[in-house]
């Protein structure tokens, strides 16, 4: 008997010695995923002259389109060398019409509608002059050097668009829960009912209802950190201090705003979901300083989100060149960190910003997709110069996360124990595309490409 439990033991201890040798293979090689969101930009408008992408259509060397305005001929997509950039009103009205049942003509008359009603949310217009209507204006590789860099050495997709046909913040609640909701009693996920447009506001940006409601805003649907919370994996959101981009929306309602990791906000929605509160997580919304830190030192959480501050974040008014630098330097910092070997970086903006793109998004359900915004993948196992066609969103952000540390388990209120009524599960969409079709894990992992013009904190307000 003892010698039988003894050699039970043994194989046992075998077993687990011989499961501890082996190494990850394909997705779970990834032990860190960082997802940079930018803002504001469609996919046309940083990579529309980008070579083997679908970009803008040419018809004898001139771009084909030729976009309506209310008075005047038609206007056609052109190089736009300005650093600071308006774009247009992007509201899911906005969305809507851009749109425009298909034909993708109604940038300029909403950009120029925008200019008249400086009461209208998200119109940057309102905020910089609104002198230019640059709604039909694009960028490339003179102003975009290190974007186009990474696409030429890393993947670039041309088929993601924003989770939503709304702004800024939907679509941050989608990247961390997949839905966009209003709940009707604080802390009950079944009194949420689907909200593209107006779901809980912070404080200093709900000036659509009445202000200094206890306990608002709450989101009590259940986001991704309930899930790795239970899993046991590591998780942080990090959130650079500096003006908030809520009245830089809106700066004719109100002062700006400081923007600091315990402030719900419109980039930043996670201190406001009872399952981070409820979970004691909220200390996961840190500083952006200690990313650099964790960066450094390897010690960087399995899944990062990064949220930059108005002037590094290419939101109107805030230059593309300070949103290139920032990311930049955020890359950088991952290259040369000693987790660099089992990192994948998505880079993404969050919305289209009103600007011009030539692509009608697919519909999913009522609540998009949205316009197609630019998306880069870069890792080490990522595909060199591979440009991916597949239909993607954010959405296949938390679809990767959850297949590499959750077994492939879903937001889903049937299965994972916490009920809420969500009109479908985002991540199981049939339309949506595989993420690691941009990686091949059987490659040796790739040397860092360290850019220049990358800055790092401390940055100016």
């Amino acid at each position: 008997m003892v010698r039988n439990a003894a050699i039970l033991v043994f194989i046992i201890a075998l077993a687990f010695f011989r499961s501890a040798a082996q190494p990850d293979s394909g997705i779970h090689k990834i032990k860190h995923i960082v997802i940079i969101m930018q803002e504001n930009r469609s996919f046309d408008s940083y990579f529309g002259t980008f070579p083997g992408a679908d970009g803008i259509p040419v018809r004898n060397g001139v771009p084909a389109p030729c976009l309506p305005q209310p008075q005047g001929p038609c206007v056609r997509p052109y190089h736009d060398g300005y650093d600071l950039n308006a774009g247009g009103p992007h509201s899911a009205r906005n969305a809507v019409s851009d749109i425009d049942g298909g034909r993708m003509d109604g940038f300029i008359l909403n950009a120029q509608r925008g200019r008249r009603g400086c009461a209208e949310l998200d119109n940057p217009a309102c905020t910089n002059g609104g002198t230019r209507i640059d709604s039909v204006g694009y960028h490339d590789g003179r102003e975009l050097p290190n974007y186009w860099a990474y696409a030429r050495n890393f993947v670039l997709q041309d088929r993601l668009f924003q989770p939503n046909a709304s702004w800024s913040l939907p679509q941050h609640l989608f990247l961390v829960s997949e839905w966009s909701a209003k709940c009707s009693r604080i802390g009950d996920p079944a009194s949420c009912v689907n909200e593209l447009q107006n779901p809980d506001r912070p404080r200093d940006f709900g000036r659509r209802r009445a202000p200094g409601q206890p306990g608002r805003p709450d989101y009590a649907w259940t986001d991704l950190t309930y899930l790795l919370h239970k899993a046991g994996v590591s998780w942080a959101y990090y959130v650079m201090g500096g003006n908030e981009p809520d009245c830089a929306d809106d700066a004719m309602a109100c002062a700006p705003r400081r923007q600091t990791v315990r402030t719900p906000g419109i980039w930043n929605p996670l201190p406001a979901f009872d399952t981070v509160k409820e979970d004691n997580q909220r200390q996961n919304v840190r500083d952006i300083t200690q990313f650099f830190a964790a960066a450094r030192n390897g010690t960087l959480p399995s899944v990062v989100w990064l949220a930059p501050a108005g002037r590094y974040s290419e939101h109107p008014p805030g230059l593309v060149s300070a949103g290139q630098a920032y990311v930049t330097g955020v890359v950088n910092a991952l290259m040369q960190s000693p987790d660099w070997k089992s990192t994948a970086i998505f880079v993404s903006w969050d919305d289209w910003g009103g600007f011009y793109d030539h692509v009608a998004p697919p519909k999913v359900d009522e609540n998009g997709y949205g316009l197609r915004v630019p998306g880069l993948v870069i890792s080490p196992y990522a595909r060199r110069g591979y440009v991916d066609h597949q239909v993607l969103s954010h959405d296949a952000y938390v679809k990767f996360i959850e297949d590499d540390f959750l077994s492939g388990a879903r937001i889903d209120p049937r299965t994972d124990g916490r009920f809420d009524p969500r009109p479908d599960v985002r991540e199981s969409m049939p339309q949506l595309g595989d993420l690691r079709n941009d990686f091949d894990f059987s490659q040796p992992p790739r040397t860092p490409l360290v850019l220049p013009n990358g800055i790092t904190p401390p940055y100016a307000n």
